[in-house]
């Protein structure tokens, strides 16, 4: 059983966290670190992800369905509230759609692993007062994991947005995304390597992935949708930047590009004609600010030996 925790801790929590989402604490060079249990490897956690198990679409209409929700799956702007503020995402507590055992968030976890679906500090409409976490589920393990019917998963992924997290109410082809792209995970679609590198050409390629989802929603004049996949390449390049801190001129270049993302999101909301020419233009753009970037990937934060020294941390060392 929960035990019932005193609203004045709650408040105490809140606070602390929005400290968090303000400052980076001096030892957490990246955001992520911040929500790391204290015994876990850092480098490790934050060099590599694991492997998505996405089962392929054929039928194009759904493709395009699971890339909306897999973007939008990477987005603190979609749950809203405090969580955006801090950097929240889905994917935060299930990394690349799996679970997370690393995961430690102040005020909301238990156990390494776990997180509290009725913390009063994400959600006004589900806070019960009670501090009871739960493990937090692979969505790409067997469906018992999950302990949501097939059939019960729209409202349930409604609910978590707009209630669990205080979300504002999402396009319908983001949610109708979210609940495909969950659908679309399975065991059965697990690459054999149950890591990967996490790298500037990754994350770019989501970027440019949800930047083409918005190109499809805009040209059917889904603008609103459109603009949280704009979230979501922005949210990418964000990733990069933090991990370039060091490198001002890769930085500059990073927050040039995402200044051009911002005037394109902007271009969409007016109904701009040239608004689906930029993103066309961006894209194509940012393949050299890719190269640019790996040129120096080895000198950033992507690089474990820059990490681990940024961190605090010491790699362990390797047999002779």
């Amino acid at each position: 059983m929960g035990r019932r925790r005193p609203r004045t801790v709650q408040l105490a929590v809140a606070f602390a966290l929005l400290g968090i989402a303000a400052a980076p604490a001096a030892d957490a060079p990246l955001r992520a670190q911040r929500w790391l249990a204290p015994q876990a490897d850092v480098v490790r956690v934050l060099t590599t992800a694991p492997t998505e198990c996405l089962s392929p679409q054929p039928d194009p209409h759904a493709r395009l369905s699971v890339e909306i929700g897999r973007a939008a799956f990477r987005t603190p702007t979609v749950l809203g509230g405090q969580a955006a503020r801090a950097g929240v995402a889905c994917e935060t507590c299930h990394r690349s759609g799996r679970s997370n055992p690393d995961f430690l968030f102040p005020g909301v976890s238990g156990p390494p692993g776990s997180a509290d679906v009725t913390s009063s500090l994400f959600s006004s409409h589900r806070g019960d007062g009670i501090d009871d976490p739960v493990p937090i589920p692979d969505l790409s393990g067997p469906r018992a994991g999950l302990k949501v019917a097939p059939a019960d998963l729209p409202p349930f992924i409604h609910g978590l947005v707009t209630q669990e997290f205080d979300g504002p109410e999402p396009p319908p082809a983001v949610l109708a995304g979210l609940i495909d792209y969950v659908r679309a995970l399975s065991p059965t679609a697990c690459p054999r390597a149950g890591a990967e590198p996490v790298t500037v050409k990754a994350l770019m390629s989501d970027a440019r992935r949800a930047l083409a989802a918005a190109d499809a929603l805009a040209a059917r004049g889904d603008r609103p949708a459109a603009g949280v996949m704009i979230a979501a390449a922005r949210a990418r390049l964000g990733l990069i930047d933090e991990r370039y801190a060091a490198l001002r001129g890769d930085r500059h270049r990073l927050r040039a590009a995402d200044t051009r993302l911002a005037g394109i999101a902007q271009a969409l909301r007016e109904d701009r004609p040239d608004a689906r020419e930029n993103l066309a233009r961006w894209s194509a753009d940012s393949m050299k600010l890719e190269a640019a970037l790996t040129r120096r990937e080895a000198r950033s934060l992507f690089d474990p030996n820059h990490l681990a020294a940024a961190a605090g941390h010491r790699l362990p060392r390797q047999p002779s």
